[in-house]
């Protein structure tokens, strides 16, 4: 018998050869170009994002010098007091710092890897219960979101988080098709995960993620039930491993848990990452110390005037120059020493009328001492960045600029896929397997997030992103395939684009934006509808138009939100062209020699101690310190002032034991009266960097804070 010669090299790389060119598809590439996109946006005018956020970066340094400090989180390298947040993204943040250096964008790039890497996890993830249009839309909807790329480029740690809860969501999918225990525990161990990356903001999406497979695994209820009590048990291990490891330190063995009520990382989680957050019931005199600097620098008010319930009389000269204004409007007024202030007239809740202020960065609350009363006619804490709590918290300024630009779309989204197909027990419909995922995800935040009244920053946000671009998605797909044969879906789609786009320019009006580009929206949306009925356009080529007239205001929102350097310790979206009219109200940061001469005098005089430096809080000099020397500063009072870290006895017997020698007092937040009476009895000032010693650097645009110190020698 003849034998037929083989060519099993050849043979194999023609299999190869189509193989490739059969997994490459256009949703593919197109996948790959919103991936470049998303690169492009995380990654342009990087240099803006400066330090990042100077309370994390200088963690990072701090963590860099011992194991210890790594492994408690500390906030300064003498470990004085730890970090207000759990350790995970802090350490991922160390590992990257340790190969490429401290520096802003590197301890961002975690968060912006994330960011990117979100685009194909949500596509897979969307395109398996729908299809590859639906993922498509979904990956790009979150790559132009204005909030997403913001806080990404950022070291806030949230953009770590919300891939983590992605990766997590994926598990619960595998789990809720296959009935598997072992990828729902992989799920649990997940959000563990994300839990020891921001606390309980990583249990958001769990009530979405029980309920997919509760009502979509095939298996029996009660073994269903058993295997979520198992994955609740896993998941509060991995949660609470490093809580209770550090816990079990003696305090005198670890540093102070900042932010904390009793010394402990439990009292962190239920306090200030807990109740506070809901209702705003934190220490006094701290609002809870914040995720950043969002302590206001304002001269308004009087310091050291004691008032009832701890408010502070606004200066008569801060009421008499908004007498008849505005509210934002601009202003100034001198104080008693000469010094002009110029500044925006705003609601203070020591005082109904308005009065001028200079904050820090535009539209921040003032700090209240006891309760979430604040800033605006008896207004929230925080209302100034994220509104009032309440149903159209997510549609009104000053929130409504982060994410909610296509939120209409995705809520008329969430019911069109709700009444798509007939619902059954275990669910069977896979848009219904995606509703309870995203459509479960992104009610549960929204509804969380308009009724919190307590700490709140807009960058939280970020939570609601992956949701929101999955059910943008998932509605667009199923409009699409059904107005092919079905008039009503035709409407529909022109209808639920009309009133995103609608709401859209309500929007960019309240934000005083009028670039001419805006216009944009509306042409394409004529020409979409007019292409719905032609008959010349495909119905493809027709739904497209409409999608694309409804992603360019949040593209444009996102491009001027990175081409910016606004807000880098609180990252948040463009705030539009008015609020970039204002004047700069800060006063002039120090010249440069005056910072160099202030490091030069402690670096020069501390060379033998354990201490450059004490300061009231991380938030007055003490990052600064951290970032300009590598130094050990005691943070005596935390990252806002209000932690018992240390006392006067232990700053007594510090400087006994040449430990420390210079400590900075003052300030308009949080004094400590006993430090204050030992300091002006016990030790000298030195007047040459007193008053105003700012150290801000000129990158970063949150401006001086007006800390008003004073430095004491205590030698």
């Amino acid at each position: 018998m003849q034998t037929i010669p083989t060519q099993p090299s050849t043979t194999k790389q023609t299999w190869l050869k189509r193989r490739l060119v059969y997994r490459i598809t256009p949703a593919m590439l197109i996948l790959f170009a919103i991936m470049l996109l998303s690169a492009g946006l995380h990654f342009y005018n990087i240099s803006a994002i400066g330090d990042a956020n100077d309370y994390y970066t200088a963690a990072v340094k701090s963590m860099l010098q011992s194991w210890h400090n790594f492994f408690f989180v500390a906030a300064e390298p003498g470990g004085s007091v730890s970090i207000d947040k759990p350790p995970l993204g802090l350490w991922i943040e160390t590992a990257f710092a340790a190969v490429l250096g401290v520096k802003g964008w590197v301890v961002s790039l975690p968060n912006i890897l994330a960011g990117i890497f979100s685009i194909p996890l949500l596509y897979n993830m969307v395109r398996k219960h729908t299809n590859e249009v639906a993922g498509l839309v979904a990956g790009l909807v979150m790559a132009i979101t204005p909030i997403f790329v913001a806080t990404n480029r950022n070291n806030t740690m949230d953009g770590m988080l919300v891939f983590t809860l992605l990766l997590a969501a994926w598990a619960f999918i595998k789990a809720s098709e296959r009935g598997s225990l072992k990828w729902l525990l992989l799920g649990g161990i997940l959000v563990g995960l994300g839990f020891n990356i921001k606390m309980m903001q990583a249990f958001l999406p769990l009530p979405a993620f029980y309920a997919l497979y509760f009502f979509a695994a095939k298996i029996p209820w009660g073994r269903k039930l058993f295997h979520l009590v198992l994955t609740t048990v896993l998941l509060l291990v991995v949660s609470f491993a490093w809580v209770v490891a550090v816990d079990l330190t003696p305090a005198d063995q670890r540093p102070y848990i900042g932010s904390s009520d009793n010394n402990t990382v439990m009292g962190l989680i239920f306090g200030h990452n807990g109740i506070s957050r809901l209702e705003g019931k934190a220490k006094a005199n701290s609002d809870g110390p914040q995720d950043a600097k969002s302590i206001p620098n304002n001269f308004a008010l009087q310091n050291n005037t004691p008032q009832p319930n701890n408010e502070r009389k606004p200066l008569p000269a801060a009421i008499d120059a908004c007498i008849d204004a505005n509210i934002d409007e601009s202003c100034s007024f001198e104080l008693p020493n000469g010094q002009s202030i110029n500044g925006l007239c705003i609601h203070s809740a020591a005082q109904t009328t308005l009065i001028c202020a200079r904050p820090d960065r535009p539209m921040q609350p003032q700090p209240q001492p006891n309760n979430a009363i604040d800033d605006r006619s008896g207004g929230t804490a925080f209302s100034s960045e994220t509104g009032q709590p309440g149903i159209l918290r997510f549609f009104t300024a000053p929130l409504s600029k982060q994410m909610s630009w296509l939120l209409p779309f995705a809520l008329i989204s969430i019911l069109l896929a709700l009444f798509s197909a007939r619902i059954r027990f275990p669910i069977q419909s896979r848009v219904h397997h995606a509703l309870i995922l995203w459509g479960g995800w992104l009610m549960t935040c929204l509804i969380f997030f308009s009724m919190v009244s307590g700490i709140f920053h807009a960058y939280y946000t970020i939570m609601l992103v992956p949701a929101l671009a999955a059910t943008v998605g998932i509605g667009f797909s199923i409009f699409c395939k059904l107005s092919k044969h079905h008039t009503w879906a035709t409407v529909g789609l022109i209808l639920a684009t009309s009133i995103t786009i609608a709401y859209q320019l309500y929007a960019v009006w309240s934000y005083g934006e009028n670039a001419v580009l805006l216009l944009g929206s509306l042409v394409l949306l004529v020409i979409g509808i007019f292409s719905q009925f032609s008959l010349f356009v495909k119905k493809r080529l027709a739904c497209v138009i409409l999608l694309a007239a409804m992603l360019v205001i949040p593209l444009f929102w996102t491009v001027k939100t990175i081409s910016t350097t606004e807000n880098q310790n609180l990252p948040t979206a463009y705030s539009g062209s008015l609020q970039n009219q204002r004047p700069n109200p800060g006063e002039a940061l120090p010249e440069n020699n005056k910072v160099s001469d202030l490091l030069s005098f402690l670096e020069n005089n501390t060379q033998e101690m354990k201490y450059l430096a004490a300061v009231p809080s991380s938030n007055q000099k003490g990052s600064e310190l951290v970032l300009a020397t590598g130094r050990p500063v005691l943070f005596m009072g935390g990252f806002n002032g209000a932690d018992d870290v240390v006392s006067v006895d232990d700053l007594s017997s510090m400087v006994s034991a040449d430990e420390l020698r210079y400590i900075f007092s003052g300030g308009d937040k949080n004094n400590k009266a006993d430090i204050s009476i030992w300091l002006q009895s016990t030790c000298t000032v030195i007047p040459e960097f007193s008053e105003n010693a700012n150290i801000n650097k000129s990158n970063n645009n949150t401006g001086p804070r007006g800390d008003s110190l004073t430095l004491y020698d205590c030698q």
